[in-house]
């Protein structure tokens, strides 16, 4: 997996290439672990080919630091990432352009 970050402010962006999932999960919490001073948080799939259990929880996980300090949105979602997202009910959590 590849992740490339992209700080503006009080903004920063997320970029995931790859697949997100028990091996590759770790990786982006340590790197979502400190949002302080980030406002909001942007992940870009447009590269992620995959997500498992092990990566929604990374997400959840950051969706409610975002819950205290600002907001998340998930952007450039493929089709079968969006598929999981519906099945999982975390379209009604995630905030998906």
């Amino acid at each position: 997996m590849t992740i490339n970050k992209e700080a503006s402010g009080s903004n920063l962006v997320i970029a995931l290439g790859g697949r997100l999932d028990t091996t590759t999960a770790p990786q982006l919490d340590d790197e979502v672990k400190n949002l302080d001073g980030v406002e909001k948080l942007t992940f870009d799939f447009k590269d992620l080919e995959y997500i498992s259990s092990a990566g929604l929880r990374v997400l959840l996980s950051a969706q409610k630091v975002m819950n205290k300090q600002g907001s998340m949105v998930i952007k450039n979602v493929s089709e079968e990432i969006s598929e999981i997202f519906e099945v999982t009910g975390f379209v009604d959590i995630l905030t998906i352009e």
